[in-house]
């Protein structure tokens, strides 16, 4: 398919038209890796490749999108409300707050701890076979460690054999491990079980 026809294809789906469409094509790391300028070759001569994505830029100057309208927050007038006011409302996530607080004081301090789940991590180490629950997923550890771009506490970074993750070892920007698009897993040690767990053959399961 030509990069026009891709366009084409795009218009139909984002409204921005093929004459004001500008194409960048970016890999699994949201790196880029080429302009598409030449709508006559085809999208295969800027090998692109699983997990890589499109961007389409909007040309025209009279377009919705002009000026970041669709991107820019700081350009959207926001509601605001004075302290004063706030506190004079009943339904509000402050009053709820202090109900809750009020009928239970220790509700503030559930929550998880740096160190959750560091005690499950002692016998987990990078490189280990293992089985992951639910759906008793194989796979090898790639990582051991606090995640804080997910949650407190401890993880376990799963690379798995079959592609049944989620991404390729980077988690909300942050890179983990290293492993193939969706292949990869980030969970917590009590779903984590180690030992003699070998690749499945696909055919182990197929009557003879």
């Amino acid at each position: 398919m030509s990069v026009e026809s891709v366009k084409d294809k795009l218009w139909r789906k984002c409204g921005t038209s093929v004459n004001s469409m500008s194409l960048e094509l970016y890999d699994d790391t949201n790196t880029k890796v080429a302009a598409l300028t030449d709508n006559s070759r085809p999208l295969g001569f800027y090998s692109p490749l699983q997990g890589y994505r499109l961007h389409v830029i909007d040309l025209d100057p009279s377009s919705v999108t002009s000026g970041g309208w669709l991107e820019d927050t700081s350009l959207v007038e926001k509601y605001t409300i004075s302290e004063e006011e706030y506190s004079k409302r009943d339904s509000t996530f402050r009053k709820f707050k202090e109900k809750v607080l009020s009928q239970n004081p220790s509700a503030v301090e559930n929550k998880l701890s740096n160190n959750y789940m560091e005690d499950l991590c002692s016998n987990i180490k990078v490189g280990d076979r293992c089985e992951v629950d639910p759906g008793a997923k194989r796979g090898v550890v790639k990582y051991v460690g606090q995640a804080e771009s997910i949650a407190p506490g401890f993880w376990v970074g799963i690379q798995y054999d079959e592609p049944l993750g989620k991404h390729n070892g980077i988690v909300k920007g942050v890179r983990y491990f290293e492993c193939p698009p969706l292949h990869g897993a980030m969970v917590r040690p009590d779903k984590v079980k180690v030992g003699d767990y070998p690749e499945r053959d696909p055919f182990e399961e197929d009557e003879i």
